[in-house]
């Protein structure tokens, strides 16, 4: 098993026309099934915020304090390679692929419901539809790579740990605004992605592990 702890910041790709970035903190408590082979629950804190009331063809603007958990599986390059004959291949066998699936929790703090007196376009129009506070599926995928260190008896025991991840959310609440598809694109779901560096401690019991290949 191992627990860990780490953040950086993450982009978000919503209906408004153009993300920003923010900034997010992670906690992950994993089961090792094999040694390149996990499972385990990642909780998130963060703010994920896009559009500009000035420079926004809309004039839209929203920041998310968003919290989110999800279960993730993750399998990593030293499960499919023999390592033992190559350097090259040992160096890197902390590199992995997963795919989860979760919640996460909006709360839009500031938005722009309704355009300013001074847009050019459609000055005071409003409000634009949408909840400053819900719940959406979250469907996270991780690209990552995990750094071993061992301990003083040479086992594997400290993570060095560098994540990315894109959460796809299904549901309208990520931005805020849940506009008509007629007036407004609003085809895809929305995303932000988190780039993360982190620490994970390795510990519990350790059985036999042979490779098969």
């Amino acid at each position: 098993m191992s627990y860990g702890f780490g953040g950086g910041v993450n982009k978000s790709y919503t209906d408004v026309y153009q993300g920003s970035f923010g900034y997010t903190a992670y906690g992950v408590f994993d089961f090792h099934i094999t040694p390149f082979v996990t499972f385990g629950l990642e909780g998130q804190y963060g703010m994920v915020q896009g559009g500009n009331i000035e420079t926004d063809p809309h004039n839209r603007q929203f920041v998310n304090q968003y919290t989110a958990l999800s279960a993730n599986a993750k399998l990593m390059l030293g499960e499919v390679v023999n390592y033992d004959k190559s350097e090259f291949l040992y160096n890197i066998r902390g590199l992995y692929a997963g795919l989860g699936i979760g919640v996460i929790k909006n709360n839009i703090t500031d938005i722009v419901r309704y355009k300013p007196s001074w847009a050019a376009n459609d000055p005071g129009y409003g409000p634009f539809p949408g909840e400053d506070k819900s719940l959406n599926l979250l469907v996270p995928l991780n690209f990552g790579f995990n750094y071993f260190i061992n301990d003083g008896y040479g086992y594997m025991r400290y993570i060095i740990n560098i994540n990315a991840q894109s959460n796809f959310t299904f549901g309208e609440g990520l931005d805020g605004y849940n506009d008509a598809s007629n007036k407004f694109k609003n085809y895809s779901p929305d995303v932000y992605n988190t780039y993360t560096i982190g620490f994970k401690y390795m510990l519990g019991k350790i059985k036999s592990y042979r490779k098969t290949l």
